[in-house]
């Protein structure tokens, strides 16, 4: 019934996931629009991935935003994973709890975040500055790219800033679901430290 080996003797009949309105995260009640970082009340922390495909890496990147704080999480509407049963177990129940907006264009979305107060910052390999010398206080969206070929330019041109994470062995880049744990905790560290 189910379609899978994986049930755990249960199944269940349900919609489709109920993805929230984008502009929302924007203006929930803990935030005031403004066009700068410091007078928006709150300390929003969204995740945006730019085409992240396997849906095992969003369930993760789900669970992390979720077991972190974050208000919520933005995907494209094409070429990107969307929310489904495979998703939903690799988040361990995390996407119930986390608001999941889809956009059509991710670019546009982030300006329409900066204008609305937040600081853009984009996860590079690349990237010279690391997490811990920028700040991820204040309303805050960190941007992932999709496995294989990171943050798309003209999403990477719509941050304010880029951010990597030091690595010193052989592989050349972390999961992005690692990765994006490591930058939540980062900025949930500084929060608790601010």
């Amino acid at each position: 019934m189910c379609g899978s080996p994986d049930h755990q003797g249960v199944v269940a009949e349900a919609d489709p996931y109920p993805y929230a309105d984008p502009s929302a995260l924007l203006t929930s009640p803990l935030l005031a629009n403004s066009a700068k970082k410091d007078e928006v009340s709150g300390d929003a922390l969204l995740v945006a991935l730019d085409q992240v495909q396997d849906p095992r890496n969003l369930g993760a990147v789900c669970r992390s935003a979720e077991a972190a704080g974050a208000a919520g999480l933005v995907i494209p509407e094409r070429r990107s994973a969307e929310v489904t049963p495979v998703a939903c177990k690799a988040s361990a129940g995390a996407v119930e709890h986390l608001s999941i907006a889809r956009v059509r264009n991710l670019a546009d979305w982030l300006a329409a975040a900066k204008e609305g107060g937040f600081w853009i910052w984009g996860a590079d390999a690349d990237a010279e500055q690391r997490p811990w010398g920028a700040d991820l206080t204040g309303p805050t969206v960190l941007v992932l790219g999709g496995e294989g070929k990171g943050i798309r330019p003209r999403v990477a041109s719509a941050c304010d800033g880029l951010i990597a994470l030091p690595r010193r062995g052989r592989v050349d880049s972390l999961n992005v679901s690692a990765a994006a744990t490591a930058l939540l905790f980062e900025a949930l560290r500084q929060r608790d430290s601010a």
